[in-house]
């Protein structure tokens, strides 16, 4: 196994230097099941901020009286603390995979009160727990905020990005590990990004073709299925080898996709349209309101009154109709389209009745 491990190595150094145009590797298209990350969320405090913090706030006077329990001080119940220096904050982080103890990553703060601004905070130690409840890392530190918000006596304010969010560079130590399924069994799984049928089947080949036979099978849509060695070494250059092969990625599902709220249009490169005939044009209509002022003459009896006066504007536009033959592809689709001088609107109306016409070769889809 080791000696095929090195010709894998030696194969792979040579395939990669010359990458079809369509192709990837199979690391950049696909992930290794049992290889994730993990998400870590804490609730904590952050101190010295220059009165920008709580002003009333039950949950956050709570944490703060346990802070100070956990160091032996008790604050009398009658004695409200005040907390304008001090803010609760949700403190989230990724945990890589195969994180090891003592190792740092990166966490985010979040305010979740009235505090103004963590500005010039410091974070103490707190707590980030995975989804089982379990400790996993440690965070403390001083704060990098990219916001910046003021406030005028007058109330007048001014707000720049986001004062209340920050992140801790380095900010949180990994105390526990997570256990993975990577060294396990007599198999590895390759899991597309992207499901495609014809992509897992040519993944499997390119694998077999290497390998040998029978090596890698395609299970589904989504993950294809390798044998690889045991042992914990072999498996590493076992698998440096077989993610660095390039495959052949299959061509996209024909798709438009339409962005109903910004207007945006995205025509995928394999949409075709069967034989139509479409005509656009538009209808203008103006509505100018001139209210006119009507006074009595100087010896006359009457009030002075507002006399509506409306002028109503119909303008249409030049109709024209354009043909899309058989196999009409999206270049053509777009530089007709663009000879009508359509606007993004009226595009997506166009896209929307050519495809209630059955005359898209793709699917429409709106988010």
């Amino acid at each position: 196994m080791k000696q095929l491990t090195a010709i894998l190595l030696s194969f792979t150094l040579l395939a990669g230097a010359l990458i079809p145009v369509q192709a990837a590797r199979i690391k950049d298209i696909s992930s290794v099941e049992g290889v994730r990350s993990n998400q870590l969320v804490g609730y904590g405090l952050v101190v010295g901020l220059p009165g920008t913090g709580e002003r009333t706030n039950a949950f956050a006077e709570q944490t703060f009286r346990t802070m100070l329990n956990n160091f032996g001080i008790t604050v009398p119940e009658n004695m409200k603390p005040k907390m304008k220096d001090v803010a609760p904050v949700a403190v989230n982080a990724t945990l890589p995979a195969f994180a090891k103890s003592g190792q740092t990553i990166d966490v985010t703060v979040s305010a979740i009160g009235e505090a103004k601004s963590l500005r010039g905070g410091t974070l103490l130690q707190t707590f980030l727990k995975g989804v089982d409840g379990r400790v996993y890392a440690l965070a403390q530190g001083s704060l990098v905020v990219g916001g910046l918000g003021v406030e005028g006596a007058d109330g007048s304010s001014v707000m720049i990005n986001i004062p209340t969010a920050g992140r801790i560079p380095n900010g949180a130590m990994v105390e526990r590990e997570v256990a993975s399924s990577f060294g396990r069994g007599d198999t590895i799984t390759f899991n597309l990004n992207r499901s495609d049928f014809t992509t897992a089947k040519r993944m499997a080949e390119v694998i077999n073709d290497l390998v040998g036979p029978n090596n890698a099978q395609a299970l589904d849509a989504t993950s294809v299925q390798v044998y690889a060695p045991r042992d914990p070494g072999e498996r590493v250059n076992y698998l440096s080898a077989l993610e660095n092969l390039v495959v052949d990625v299959a061509d996209e599902a024909a798709k438009i996709i339409i962005n109903s709220r910004t207007g945006t249009v995205v025509i995928g490169q394999t949409v075709q349209l069967k034989p139509a005939a479409i005509t656009h044009g538009g209808l203008t209509i103006t509505i100018a309101e001139n209210p006119q002022v009507s006074q009595p003459n100087a010896f006359g009896e009457g009030e002075t009154v507002v006399v509506p006066n409306s002028t109503i504007n119909v303008q249409q536009d030049d109709s024209r109709m354009f043909k899309l033959d058989t196999g009409t592809t999206l270049d053509d689709l777009v530089r007709a389209i663009n000879q009508v001088g359509v606007a993004p609107g009226d595009l997506v109306a166009i896209l929307e009745a050519l495809s209630q016409a059955g005359s898209i070769q793709g699917e429409l889809e709106i988010i």
